[in-house]
């Protein structure tokens, strides 16, 4: 099933990055990454359907290259932008991801549609609708969390359930346009074009004859790394149907804590009353529970978690929660360290923070350094590649994470990334300008 060799780069837009974060489709490092996963869809918990949720930032905004004159029914907002990032960079998949904390978790939204068989029928059947409407290469599910032995179940089955309907619409793709050969076993290909593909990247159609064959459309989860959500579900069988699994291995430690811990560290913190969780525990679970070290991603957060009133790591802290970028306590990676606070390294735990010693606050997150020790661990576990939360917190230039890790990971050329084109054709869109791929632009 594996999309070959090499490491993924992904990463999480979300869709109301565009408001006050003012972070665009057009500021994704885009030839840096080979997934972008377009965060949220929401799902109708009577039906199973599954249902964009921003309508002006999904397809109604008009950037400045966007025309007003255009006939028939089109789509604009985010998802032109990524199908544009798609034409530019073939080796970039963008899936529509689902569900998330508000919609999953608050809401509970997954839950009744996944425990009968019309409901995850109605889920995998709209998921489909949006793939071929939307232009995306597949679908992530972030369910937070299957919390029993029976929702687990259901999970395999939801699974399943759209691995099937995407592989069936994937059969009614590849005929192509008439007479052209077979061609070979698409898995195995990204071999033989790594050659030339920085040279399919720049021409449109040089690349189009390769577009005829079957895609792939794949299907990835966000999983959680504390052992109370994942302990009852049966790891091989979820990862089975499932290209990659996407560990959130963060927010480890926030807010809501007595002491100030790590939200992300790699190793068991010898403070284990604040920080009980690790990364290498949350990673031997999944694959000693049979999820192939390969088709484990690493996640990393852009953002940093603040404690207050604290003299730092394993210290008691006051609760309240204090400033932030978007919401009290968070700051973005991009807006750290704050004055007056000195970066650190925790060796044992294998994490990273900043502490400012005069105003008793401590931030978790993941420097530079981090970024190039969690790379490493990725290596050296032979895991799958790296993840992030989300494209609107990272720096730009040399301290960009994204840049640093896929660099360490990808090798000085990229060689080492994963390399699988994306799908460019999507004939039965009901959108005119993507079913004609947005010729010209």
């Amino acid at each position: 099933m594996g999309g070959g060799d090499g490491y993924r780069s992904v990463a999480y837009f979300v869709n109301w990055a565009i408001y006050g974060r003012n972070h665009q489709p057009q500021d994704i490092p885009a030839e840096k990454l080979t997934h972008v996963l377009y965060a949220f869809a929401n799902i109708r918990p009577d039906s199973g359907e599954v249902i964009m949720t921003d309508s002006w930032s999904d397809v109604e905004k008009h950037y400045p290259s966007d025309s007003w004159n255009d006939v028939g029914t089109n789509v604009y907002g985010c998802i032109k932008q990524l199908f544009l990032l798609k034409k530019r960079n073939r080796n970039l998949k963008v899936l529509l991801s689902i569900g998330g904390w508000t919609y999953t978790n608050t809401a509970k939204n997954l839950d009744a549609p996944a425990s009968t068989p019309a409901g995850r029928k109605r889920f995998a059947e709209s998921c489909v609708e949006l793939v071929k409407n939307l232009g995306f290469d597949g679908i992530d599910i972030d369910w937070e969390y299957p919390a029993t032995a029976e929702q687990a179940e259901h999970f395999v089955l939801l699974l399943q359930e759209v691995r099937q309907a995407l592989d069936a619409y994937a059969e009614t793709l590849s005929s192509g346009s008439g007479g052209e050969q077979p061609h070979h076993d698409h898995d195995h290909d990204h071999h033989h074009h790594h050659h030339h593909h920085h040279f399919l990247e720049r021409g449109g159609s040089s690349g189009s004859n390769n577009d005829n064959e079957k895609p792939h459309f794949e299907l990835t989860i966000a999983a959680p790394a504390g052992p109370q959500n994942y302990s009852k579900w049966p790891l091989a069988r979820i990862a089975a149907p499932l290209d990659f699994v996407n560990l959130m291995a963060y927010d480890y430690a926030g807010a809501w804590d007595a002491c100030a811990g790590h939200q992300a560290n790699l190793y068991a913190s010898p403070d284990a009353n604040c920080s009980p969780y690790s990364t290498q525990k949350a990673v031997s679970d999944y694959v000693g529970g049979g999820v192939p070290g390969s088709k484990l991603v690493l996640g990393m957060p852009l953002y940093g978690r603040a404690f207050r009133g604290t003299r730092g790591p394993g210290q008691r802290c006051e609760g309240g929660v204090g400033e932030g970028s978007w919401e009290n306590g968070v700051w973005d990676y991009k807006a750290l360290p704050r004055p007056g606070a000195r970066e650190h390294v925790d060796r044992e735990a294998g994490a990273s923070y900043s502490f400012d010693a005069a105003a008793g606050v401590m931030v978790s997150y993941d420097t530079v350094e981090m970024a190039r020790e969690k790379a490493e661990f990725i290596r050296r576990h032979g895991l799958g590649g790296a993840m992030w939360w989300e494209t609107s917190g990272d720096k730009t230039g040399a301290e960009s994470l994204i840049r640093v890790v896929a660099h360490e990971l990808g090798g000085h050329d990229g060689g080492k990334l994963e390399h699988r084109n994306n799908h460019l054709e999507y004939p039965h869109s009901k959108y005119e300008n993507l079913k004609k791929g947005f010729p010209g632009e």
